[in-house]
């Protein structure tokens, strides 16, 4: 008589893992990276150091013991020319950020709070936003001479405007159709409270990400406006100068326009990462195996 053994079960040769859900890293490892760019260009100035406009060395020198990232053009400190440029570029393009997504978020929830109104401003916002952002401020920078940075800052705020309504508008809209919503402004409440307390609120990360989006912006429209010979001029220290004065002699020393840029680039991504880590985490559904 024979006894049957029960079968073993196989196991398959490739096993899946089981899907975990995307983790979000620490909102401080993300912010870190800004904070310490903004604090080093707020202090720059008094880490540099050399004076800005005194020349440490022959131009286009290479990086040795008295320049460490070497000369520029006219053989002044690269080094100290960095820590001391920055300042003015980030309060530039934080002044454009915060003008323009503040502007953009008042307008764009009374657009959709207020339907009738919503329809001239959507018009309005349409034709603003065929004008070329370059030529507007090129325009407004050259009628306007002793401008400078202002007169970039200013263009740029109010040519960024329109676009930010539009994405401000698309955003408020759904929530504006809720029941809930329609329930506060049928039993009578004002306009503010609509906006400020039912609003407002849902749009975090919208604005959040709105507000990331326009300082990279402003970073980068305030650096080619300097490079067109738009804003701040010679002798001012300044991340976006510094690559329009230095670019002839790149060749003999790379760092005089590699570091500038190096550092313009470092601090548009450093803003974003810190805007996504302040956005509040979207629920992701689990997917069943």
């Amino acid at each position: 008589m024979t006894v049957a053994h029960p079968r073993k079960q196989r196991r398959p040769l490739h096993t899946r893992p089981p899907r975990s859900r995307p983790l979000r890293s620490r909102p401080a490892a993300r912010l870190l990276p800004a904070l310490v760019l903004v604090v080093l260009a707020l202090t720059g100035p008094l880490l540099a150091p050399h004076p800005v406009d005194q020349p440490v060395t022959f131009p286009y020198a290479g990086a040795d013991g008295t320049a460490a990232l070497g000369g520029d053009l006219l053989g002044r400190d690269v080094l100290s020319r960095l820590l001391s440029g920055g300042a003015s570029l980030i309060a530039t393009a934080l002044g454009i950020a915060v003008l323009v997504t503040g502007a953009a978020t008042a307008i764009g929830i009374l657009a959709v709070l207020r339907p009738r109104l919503g329809r001239w401003v959507e018009r309005t916002a349409d034709l603003a936003i065929l004008v070329p952002a370059v030529l507007g401020i090129m325009l407004v920078a050259l009628a306007w001479p002793a401008g400078g940075r202002l007169a970039v800052g200013a263009a740029a705020t109010v040519l960024g405007i329109p676009y930010a309504v539009r994405v401000v508008a698309a955003a408020a809209a759904p929530i504006a159709a809720t029941g809930y919503l329609e329930t506060a402004a049928a039993g009578g409440e004002r306009l503010w409270y609509l906006t400020v307390r039912e609003v407002l609120p849902n749009l975090r990360a919208t604005l959040l990400a709105l507000f990331g989006l326009r300082f990279v912006e402003g970073v980068y429209v305030v650096s080619v406006a300097a490079f067109l010979q738009l804003g701040p001029q010679p002798p001012e220290a300044d991340w976006a100068l510094m690559i329009r004065e230095n670019a002839p002699g790149i060749t003999l020393n790379p760092w005089a326009v590699g570091a500038p840029c190096l550092a313009v680039g470092l601090l548009a991504i450093s803003v974003n990462l810190a805007a996504e880590a302040l956005a509040p985490a979207r629920p992701t559904p689990e997917t069943p195996l």
